[in-house]
């Protein structure tokens, strides 16, 4: 399997400094500062990228499990909500909440919450930031 890379750059301090992230592939780069991460400010930020690799992530391993059951997905969109809080050990990524509508023909409810549940549980970025994060979902049928 192939390696993946993303390479960030901060130039001065750190409530005035600010940095660029960019993929190894080239496929996003972006600006980033103390603003855009703790406060409202113009570009992106670490949780948002963990978001996005989060929704991405189990949007894909939904569409395998639905897949594997024998059904088709016309489409699954997900949202990812990374909340990022400050406890008395520091800043900590506490809690991700996973919003999921999926667009199946022929699937029952449950069928649905069940494969959408083995998803959360399973995909690889849900392993990994599930012992530090709680990670819930709300899964809805279109």
């Amino acid at each position: 399997m192939p390696i993946r890379t993303a390479t960030a750059r901060w130039e001065g301090n750190l409530t005035e400094g600010s940095g660029t992230i960019k993929t190894g592939k080239g496929g996003y780069q972006g600006n980033y500062s103390f603003k855009s991460r703790f406060e409202e400010g113009e570009g992106t930020n670490p949780e948002e990228l963990i978001a996005a690799a989060h929704s991405g992530c189990f949007s894909m391993a939904f569409s395998k499990g639905l897949a594997d059951a024998g059904f088709t997905p016309a489409s699954v969109e997900t949202t990812a909500k990374v909340h990022l809080d400050k406890g008395d050990a520091g800043f900590g990524v506490t809690r991700i909440d996973l919003e999921t509508v999926g667009n199946v023909p022929g699937i029952d409810e449950g069928t649905f919450q069940k494969i959408a549940e083995g998803a959360k549980e399973n995909c690889p970025i849900s392993r990994l930031l599930s012992p530090g994060a709680e990670i819930t979902l709300k899964a809805t049928l279109a």
